[in-house]
């Protein structure tokens, strides 16, 4: 086992995490709502058709795929879960699914027209790691897209969760150093990490995504059952604890967005996209 792959790693936990089928489960099935939304901009970031050459990076359940396939391209989806490629080759048998590393990819230069990562750039130890190679792999004029959830700073169920996590969770539950959960949706960090390897045309949308929830409760339940990073600090909370931190979630839900019995609780995300040209 590699030093980044130790027990007590950012690496090691989202490996760990995303490998357990019903956290991917959960993930796919409901946390994944307000994701979906975000497909079709990917999708279009990259100009997808039917002579793309596609690969979808940390492909999950397959959702960005099944948008580029349904876009015409011929598409490979690659991830480090095996529960997550059980359910994409279900889900989008047309694409092919392959285990891998997106920091050190296993094809060969120029392979693809375009390359997509959908929320997977939080889950890498090492995200320029992954820009460099996505620019490996990509042709010159090929185009990259990936989406980042928005930061607290704006009105967002990630800022819920982990307000309420961080006024009322037990001390000493904490994540190992890693990547931040919205440092690439600041174009600050991430289009001089992009120049960097070999980008240009940088751009950035911001899509409304949200989930439409029966209980002011969902949002913690959502990052509780279906997440990595937030369910290993909401997980071994003790009942007190996890009792705070779920009321203060439904407190705010209330406070924005009325009192129900339907909310439409807003999780926003930041598409980047950029353009590979001739080093």
């Amino acid at each position: 086992m590699s030093e980044d792959q130790g027990p007590d790693t950012f690496a090691a936990l989202e490996k760990r995490e995303w490998a357990k089928t019903d956290v991917a489960t959960s993930y796919a099935m409901v946390f994944s709502k307000a994701a979906d939304m975000v497909v079709p901009t990917l999708v279009k970031a990259v100009g997808a058709g039917p002579r793309t050459n596609a690969l979808d990076l940390c492909c999950g359940h397959g959702n960005v795929a099944a948008g580029l396939v349904n876009a015409g391209a011929r598409v490979t989806g690659l991830d480090f879960s095996p529960a997550m490629l059980g359910m994409a080759r279900e889900a989008v048998p047309e694409a092919r699914f392959v285990e891998g590393d997106a920091m050190a990819l296993d094809f060969e230069d120029q392979t693809f027209d375009a390359v997509t990562i959908g929320f997977g750039i939080p889950h890498v130890p090492d995200p320029p790691k992954v820009f460099a190679e996505a620019r490996r792999v990509l042709r010159p004029g090929g185009r990259l897209a990936f989406s980042v959830w928005c930061g607290p700073e704006v009105d967002t169920a990630l800022g819920y969760v982990f307000h309420a996590i961080g006024q009322f969770g037990a001390p000493g539950i904490d994540l190992p150093p890693g990547p931040g959960a919205n440092d690439y949706a600041d174009p600050v960090l991430a289009f001089p990490a992009l120049e960097k390897v070999g980008f240009s045309e940088l751009r950035q949308f911001t899509v409304a995504s949200e989930w439409q929830v029966n209980d002011p409760g969902d949002p913690y339940d959502f990052f509780y059952e279906g997440t990595a990073r937030g369910g290993a600090l909401l997980r071994p909370q003790p009942s007190e604890n996890a009792a705070a931190i779920r009321a203060a979630v439904v407190s705010k839900v209330l406070e924005n967005h009325g009192a129900g019995p339907h909310w439409n609780v807003p999780i926003p995300a930041i598409v980047t996209s950029a353009v590979a040209i001739e080093k």
